[in-house]
């Protein structure tokens, strides 16, 4: 039902999932990184080989900080993507696991959830940003700012302040996502991070935050340029997710150049939700 690619397969499928962007866009963005940058193990599966319809960057899952470790999921075949939810062993319904894909697979998650009498919830909705001409970001003066990269000893801050990392299970997702992936963080007097952004293993930028006290002062714009020019560098895809309700960080990508795909929307569905935190 699936197999998975060989490390020459993963860059024969790279090629192929440009040519389906931007509903391909996640897990583009993740195969165009693990080409490049070894990080956390993750499996690569395919429901055939080469004219694959449903392609899947499932991480390993072997103790409990890896929950947040999402599984990509393109598809462009919905049946054969209900086959392979229903009866693949990929997913194991008896446990928690958390799944990034489009919207339009909405129906599909919760009939085969409802058929095996589990929870599936959709966490997330989210306008795929993307900035197709990063020479065209607006001028940004971070004179006078101190600019940097986050590290180990970061870990912890950032956790405490994402939105989904409660009781510390998201730490494994982003001491993963600072040791391997660009971040850009602004240092108080004290060299302590006062506002930050990261990378996701997919090239998404996002888990931007900044402290409550020092809001107002412009540094999610120096951030966010400053990241997309260095992953931009890089040969990364730029773009961010943004979910549909966060009207203040839709309006800042927008003034920095981003657009939005009206066609395409992201989600994530989460099944057996009530095991994350047990």
């Amino acid at each position: 039902m699936a197999f998975e690619l060989s490390e020459d397969q993963l860059k024969t499928a790279e090629n192929e999932l440009k040519k389906y962007l931007p509903m391909s866009q996640q897990v583009y963005g993740f195969l165009v990184i693990r080409n490049r940058v070894r990080s956390d193990p993750v499996r690569v599966l395919v429901d055939r080989w080469p004219q694959f319809r449903v392609i899947m960057c499932k991480p390993h899952g072997e103790q409990k900080s890896d929950l947040f470790k999402d599984t990509l999921l393109f598809a462009t075949d919905a049946a054969v993507l209900e086959e392979i939810l229903s009866k693949s062993s990929v997913f194991d319904w008896s446990k928690y696991f958390c799944v990034g894909t489009s919207v339009s697979h909405t129906e599909i998650f919760k009939a085969v959830a409802s058929a095996k009498g589990v929870p599936c919830k959709r966490v997330a909705k989210c306008y795929l940003m993307t900035l197709e001409d990063v020479s065209r970001l607006p001028p940004v003066d971070s004179s006078g700012i101190s600019v940097s990269s986050l590290d180990e000893s970061h870990i912890g801050l950032v956790s405490q302040t994402w939105k989904f990392g409660k009781d510390d299970v998201a730490v494994g997702l982003i001491r993963n996502m600072i040791a391997n992936f660009p971040s850009c963080c602004v240092l108080d007097a004290e060299g302590k991070p006062v506002s930050w952004i990261l990378t996701y293993a997919s090239g998404a930028i996002g888990m931007l935050y900044t402290l409550p006290e020092h809001r107002g002062k412009g540094y999610a714009k120096i951030l966010v340029s400053s990241l997309a020019k260095r992953n931009h560098a890089l040969g990364y895809p730029v773009y961010s997710f943004i979910e549909e309700e966060n009207a203040v960080s839709y309006r800042l990508f927008t003034n920095l150049g981003f657009t939005e795909d009206p066609s395409y929307r992201e989600a994530w569905f989460r099944v057996n939700e009530f095991q994350i935190f047990q």
